[in-house]
């Protein structure tokens, strides 16, 4: 038997790894604390919930799904978007369902990348905007990302060899992992390089509803000629809770969402309705819970940012995501430093070189462990720093 050249090159998927790393202490016995993975700790709102309970007991949800979501799930992302964003997209054409946005930026590839193509991704950033190219038989071009610059991807340099056979183009901000924020500068300055190169423009916005301190992240699609060469990509898991529910949406550009549900017609049969309608509950309900998620979050980013600082390591408040982007201590690299904790605090960190070249020097910690647990993760790093 003998499988796919693509899977050769690809590197095994981080979180992949710190699970299994996290499950074999556990075996042993050992108390481990995981601030790796961003999986949120509190329960998805009752309203939601209880919006599920009343959509599974239609039988008319039984049956197979429309391929592109329900029209009434596509308009309730359509309607958010206005709501939260003053951005008017067509519910027909501009709006795409998505069993998880992860899904959706991988079956990207697959509608636009051929062999030997390139995509345009950040140098500190999501793993599967590499991986889904490798899985296509494509390369990837890492743009810069500096701390010096705010974690802005860096596309000004891109070799005239790249940008001929360059398709897609990714950024995501507010970004995991750094949190850094990106300006309507920069938004405006990534649209015009796109246009000019004739590059799809995908804007990775999992984390716009998490953001602290009073800001409020913006949506490419507000941005001028936004809509002829951009897709943006939102999801449900962390503003809602709902990383298990998977769920999402695609906006933007006509041509770009056709060619992505053209994928998905022929890769999957689209997500359970039920969950389609539990999420219209979240999307067009209270957004208190959002709030309040974002208040939590606020108060563990700055227990651990105070944590960090007092024994020495730099990092900065967040204005969004559930992350704290820290460097690790002079001597050690990501991968080293992540190591003496996850063996000698027992705690799981992410090493940042995971995320990319630029990532190399620092680590990843998720705020989304109960607070008791997050308190005692800091003061066991303490203890060994």
């Amino acid at each position: 038997m003998k499988t796919a050249e693509c899977l050769n090159r690809m590197a095994p998927y981080l979180f992949a790894q710190i699970d299994k790393k996290r499950d074999a202490l556990r075996e042993q016995g050992v108390d481990v604390i995981s601030l790796g993975i961003g999986d949120p700790d509190r329960p998805t709102p009752d309203h939601i919930i209880e919006a599920m309970e009343k959509a599974i007991r239609n039988p008319l949800n039984h049956q197979y799904p429309d391929y592109a979501g329900s029209a009434a799930y596509r308009q309730a992302c359509a309607t958010w978007m206005h709501r939260r964003f003053g951005v008017s997209v067509d519910p027909e054409t501009e709006v795409l369902a998505l069993i998880g946005s992860k899904e959706g930026i991988a079956h990207l590839h697959t509608a636009f990348v051929d062999p030997g193509d390139y995509v345009l991704a950040p140098s500190i950033g999501y793993p599967v905007y590499s991986g889904g190219a490798t899985l296509q038989g494509g390369h990837t071009y890492y743009m810069p990302m500096r701390e010096e610059n705010g974690f802005l991807a860096d596309f000004d340099h891109v070799p005239e060899e790249v940008l001929s056979k360059a398709k897609i183009m990714f950024i995501g901000y507010p970004n995991n992992p750094t949190g850094a924020v990106a300006t309507e500068e920069y938004f405006d300055k990534a649209i015009r390089f796109c246009l000019e190169n004739d590059i799809l423009l995908a804007h990775d916005n999992a984390y716009s509803e998490i953001c602290f301190d009073g800001y409020s992240a913006p949506s490419i699609l507000e941005r001028p000629r936004a809509k002829e060469c951009c897709i943006e990509f939102f999801s449900l898991s962390k503003a809602y809770n709902m990383t298990g529910w998977r769920i999402a949406f695609a906006a933007g550009n006509a041509e770009s969402i056709a060619a992505l549900g053209t994928v998905k017609n022929n890769l999957d049969s689209g997500q359970f309705t039920a969950i389609q309608e539990a999420a219209i509950a979240a999307l067009l309900g209270s957004q208190q819970c959002v709030a309040d998620m974002c208040a939590l979050y606020q108060r563990r980013r700055d227990a651990v940012v105070e944590a960090l600082r007092a024994i020495g390591m730099t990092c900065e408040d967040t204005k969004a995501t559930i992350y704290v982007w820290a460097r690790v201590p002079e001597g050690y690299s990501s991968e080293s430093f992540a190591t003496k904790l996850l063996e000698q605090a027992h705690v799981i960190v992410t090493p940042g070189n995971g995320y990319g070249p630029d990532g190399e020097g620092y680590i990843r910690i998720s705020l989304t462990t109960s607070d008791d647990r997050l308190l005692e993760a800091v003061r066991r790093i303490k203890e060994i720093a």
